[in-house]
C-alpha cells in the first residue's frame, strides 16, 4: 500500500446523501489521515427516486439510475477537491462504495454508481463493487469497515467497541489496534434507517428527526417495542448483516401500526424506533462480544448526530464509557469513506481487504474491481 492522495466515496443504506473524503494515506504503520470532507444531501426527488427504484424499478430504471448516481458521485468528488485545492491528477485512485439497491446476506449485495463514469469524468482509476467477492466466497458481503477499525481505529493498549450508526447500524470489537485475532463485528440491526422512514411517513417534509427532537418529546410505545424486537435477526448469532430490506419502509409501517395502536401519538411512534435501535445495540453488545463494562463504545456515523439516541443508548449500556468518534479521530460521518479509501489502497496492493470473522467469508479476499482512468 504506498503513500499518496486519495477519495473515499460513501452512500448509505440511510439514503440521506454522498460523503466524499480526501485521504492521506501512509503504509508503515498503516494510515488514513482525513485532509478534506464534503457532503452533499440527496435532495427529496432524489431519495424518492433510489426508494422507488429499490421497491419496484425493473431494468431500464436501475440502469439509468446507475448512471446518474455516477455523475452526482463525480460532482461530490469536484466539489471536494475544488475546497482542498487539489487537482484531479493529485489522486492515486477513487474508492467507491456505491449506492446500495439491495443487499441480500450470503446471496446478492447489489450497489450502483458506474466507475466507468467516474473514471471519464475524473480522469482517475477507480476501486469499486467491494462487496461482490466476499458474497461469493461465501461471506455475507458486511460489514467490511471492520479491517479499518481494527488497522486504524482501535486502541493502542486494550479492547474498545466501534459502533456505526448510519442506515444499519453495526459494532466491531477490537482487541487492541492492528490485532485480528479476536475481532469481532457484526450489524446489531437499524441504525436510523427506521427513525427516519417513520419521521418522514408522519412529516413527509422532515428528512429526518433532527437532533433526535420527537423521540425526546415522545414516549416508547412497549408493546410495539417489543413486538419489533421479537424479530429472528435479532437472536441470529453473527457473523449477519441486514438492510433496509429487512428494516426499512415495511418495518416502519407496521411500528407506527402497531404504536397507533397502543394510543401512541406520533412522537410516540419516533420514540419506539430509537428506543428500537437503542435496545438492539445493547442487547447485541452484551450477548455477542466479549467487551468488558470498561472497554469504551465509540460512536460514529449519522446516529452520533442524533442527541436523544446517544443520551439514552449511554444509559442503556452505562456504566461502560461512550465516546463520539469525532473526539478522538475525526468527523465521525466520515469514517467510512475513509474506511473505504482504506479498503482500496488493500486492493490496490493486492492485499485482502474483508475480515472473515465478520463477515463470513471462507477466508481474506481480495476486495473490488479496478476501473482505468
Amino acid at each position: 500500500m504506498n503513500d499518496g492522495l486519495a477519495v473515499g466515496l460513501m452512500s448509505g443504506t440511510s439514503l440521506d446523501g454522498v460523503s466524499a473524503a480526501l485521504v492521506r494515506l501512509a503504509e508503515r504503520p498503516p494510515g488514513a489521515t482525513l485532509v478534506a470532507f464534503h457532503q452533499e444531501p440527496y435532495t427529496a426527488a432524489e431519495r424518492g427516486q433510489i426508494i422507488e427504484t429499490i421497491a419496484r424499478g425493473g431494468a431500464k430504471e436501475l440502469a439509468l439510475l446507475h448512471v446518474a448516481l455516477a455523475e452526482r458521485f463525480a460532482g461530490a468528488v469536484l466539489h471536494l477537491l475544488a475546497k482542498a485545492k487539489v487537482s484531479p491528477a493529485g489522486l492515486a485512485f477513487i474508492a467507491s462504495h456505491g449506492q446500495t439497491v439491495w443487499h441480500e446476506p450470503g446471496r446478492a449485495s447489489l450497489q450502483l454508481g458506474d466507475p466507468a463514469v467516474l473514471a471519464e469524468r475524473l480522469g482517475v482509476r477507480v476501486v469499486s463493487d467491494f462487496r461482490a467477492r466476499d458474497v461469493a466466497a461465501g461471506g455475507q458481503g458486511a460489514p467490511l469497515v471492520p479491517l479499518a477499525d481494527v488497522m486504524l481505529f482501535g486502541h493502542e493498549a486494550r479492547g474498545r467497541l466501534l459502533l456505526n450508526i448510519g442506515g444499519m447500524a453495526n459494532v466491531t470489537w477490537v482487541p487492541r489496534r492492528g490485532v485480528t485475532d479476536g475481532a469481532l463485528a457484526f450489524d446489531t440491526g437499524p441504525g436510523v434507517a427506521v427513525i427516519d422512514a417513520v419521521t418522514r411517513r408522519l412529516d413527509p417534509d422532515a428528512a429526518f428527526d433532527r437532533d433526535g427532537e420527537r423521540a425526546r418529546r415522545g414516549k416508547p410505545a412497549a408493546q410495539a417495542l417489543d413486538a419489533l424486537l421479537a424479530d429472528p435477526y435479532f437472536g441470529q448469532p453473527p457473523p449477519k448483516s441486514t438492510g433496509r430490506e429487512r428494516f426499512g419502509i415495511a418495518c416502519a409501517d407496521r411500528l407506527i401500526e402497531l404504536s397507533t395502536k397502543e394510543g401512541g401519538s406520533d412522537n410516540d411512534a419516533v420514540a419506539t424506533a430509537t428506543a428500537l435501535t437503542v435496545e438492539t445495540i445493547g442487547r447485541a453488545i452484551e450477548r455477542w462480544t466479549p467487551a468488558a463494562a470498561e472497554d469504551e463504545l465509540v460512536i460514529s456515523g449519522g446516529g452520533a448526530r442524533n442527541a436523544t439516541l446517544v443520551a439514552w443508548l449511554a444509559a442503556r449500556v452505562r456504566p461502560r464509557p461512550v465516546l463520539l468518534f469525532d473526539q478522538l479521530f475525526f468527523d465521525g460521518e466520515a469514517k467510512e469513506a475513509v474506511a473505504f479509501a482504506f479498503l482500496g489502497a488493500l486492493t490496490l496492493a493486492g492485499r485482502p481487504g474483508n475480515l472473515p470473522t465478520a463477515t463470513g467469508a471462507r477466508g481474506p479476499r481480495l476486495l473490488g474491481h479496478i476501473t482505468p482512468a
